[in-house]
């Protein structure tokens, strides 16, 4: 598990209002979160057609001129 130092930001009565990571860990969060988005379409689209070489290059030119 990925150990997050935080601090947090408090208001005038003294309530937690917003947490503080550093930019380093703020990266990491950010490509777990990437990385288990892109692993869930996979795994959601897994049974759907593939297409071969031709037919991506065809979609991708209709796709670049619309």
């Amino acid at each position: 598990m990925l150990k997050i130092a935080k601090r947090f930001v408090t208001n005038e009565e003294n309530e937690k209002i917003a947490v503080q990571i550093d930019i380093k860990t703020f990266g990491k969060i950010e490509e777990i979160l990437e990385n288990y988005g892109l692993a869930k379409l996979m795994q959601e689209t897994s049974d759907e057609e593939s297409l071969n070489i031709d037919q991506a290059r065809k979609h991708y030119d209709k796709l670049s001129k619309a």
